[in-house]
């Protein structure tokens, strides 16, 4: 049996987003079909059009996603129809050798998810010819119903409103946690974040949550820099350069105590720069998407003599079974702002528009919102 959806797919890098009528398969073991109510449009979609993170396409778009369960397969023991649930791009099996040291964002089944097929091969999703189709994230949340496995969706509280549940699935986790988990914000410290987007405006939300006594976003954009300065940051610039003299100035001359680096695509050289910035000890937390470029111009000497920390960090080095209701519960007793998040709210038809509206620096995050 199967049944139908609608969603956006991407068919070529440079290609755009195509509204289409899909055949969706009914759930198997362990697998569990979500009614997509909204979907965060996050930066790392758009890296399938511009062909940053090489995957194999055709996909349909979508990993930020939050909805209802429909429906569930033999062996569902973490959900039931009609709980409420928060998509959870990377999967959290709950047995593998990281997930049991706590550290869910590496499990191992999620190994080769580019291909957006499930772990036995095949895909959830199909044209109406039948071709297969794989899944942004084996999740495909540009589409108004999607099949997954329940260890990629997390159950949360009914009185969240969809569209701020699926920011916390992606974004606002990412740049919570690379601020607390990834840089190590401690009270008293002075953070620089790199790109206050949709990930790093939390980085913001993040570092200003961990006690940072300067919080200090960079970005070239101005109305991002002025959401940064509303949502926590202390200081506004719009280049790591421009910064510096401030940064200089509350530390001795030492440097930030840690950067995280949050731009939409970034490169050696910037990620190098945010090195320089820090002080010695400091911690420079990178979790922007780049080409697969080898390349960043740091000096070993500067590394070594002043013991600095260089790390990459994957969804804020968060677990997702624990962090994605603990986030909402911040924000449900007002310490995380999810509301001032959406710039936008945008139709399926209108997915195009809205990733126009991202370059052009017009949005914190946009949402799609399904309509059934």
């Amino acid at each position: 049996m199967s049944t139908t959806a609608r969603g956006a797919v991407i068919h070529e890098v440079g290609g755009k987003w195509e509204v289409d009528d899909l055949v969706l398969a009914e759930p198997g073991p362990g697998e569990v079909r979500i009614k997509v109510m909204a979907s965060g449009l996050c930066h790392s979609d758009d890296h399938l059009v511009t062909g940053d993170i090489p995957n194999t396409l055709p996909l349909v778009g979508g990993h930020e996603g939050a909805g209802v369960i429909d429906a569930v397969g033999p062996g569902v023991t973490r959900l039931a129809v009609g709980d409420h649930v928060a998509t959870a791009y990377l999967p959290a099996c709950g047995t593998c050798a990281w997930c049991a040291q706590g550290m869910q964002y590496i499990c191992d089944t999620g190994a080769g998810m580019e291909a957006g097929f499930m772990l036995d091969g095949t895909a959830r999703f199909a044209t109406q010819s039948g071709r297969p189709i794989g899944a942004m994230q084996r999740l495909g949340t540009f589409a108004n119903y999607l099949v997954t496995s329940q260890a990629q969706a997390v159950k949360i509280d009914d009185d969240i409103p969809f569209d701020v549940a699926c920011l916390v699935s992606c974004g606002v986790a990412t740049g919570w946690g690379s601020a607390v988990n990834g840089a190590g914000v401690r009270p008293r410290d002075t953070t620089m974040i790199v790109g206050v987007g949709g990930v790093g405006i939390n980085a913001v939300q993040g570092a200003h949550h961990a006690g940072a006594a300067h919080v200090v976003a960079v970005d070239p954009v101005a109305f991002k820099r002025e959401r940064a300065l509303e949502l926590g940051a202390t200081h506004a610039y719009a280049s790591i350069d421009e910064a510096m003299p401030f940064v200089r100035s509350v530390t001795n001359g030492q440097g930030a105590d840690g950067a995280v680096v949050a731009v939409g695509v970034v490169d050696g050289q910037l990620i190098a720069d945010a090195f320089g910035a820090v002080r010695k000890e400091g911690t420079v937390a990178v979790v922007s998407i780049g080409q697969n470029e080898p390349g960043i111009p740091i000096s070993p000497l500067e590394l070594v003599v002043y013991a600095k920390h260089l790390r990459g960090v994957l969804f804020g080095n968060c677990n997702p079974t624990r962090d994605i209701p603990a986030l909402l519960d911040y924000y449900k007793s007002g310490r995380l702002k999810l509301d001032e998040l959406i710039t936008r709210r945008y139709t399926l038809d209108q997915v195009n528009d809205a990733y126009v509206d991202m370059h052009a620096g017009l949005n914190l995050r946009g949402v799609l919102i399904h309509e059934h």
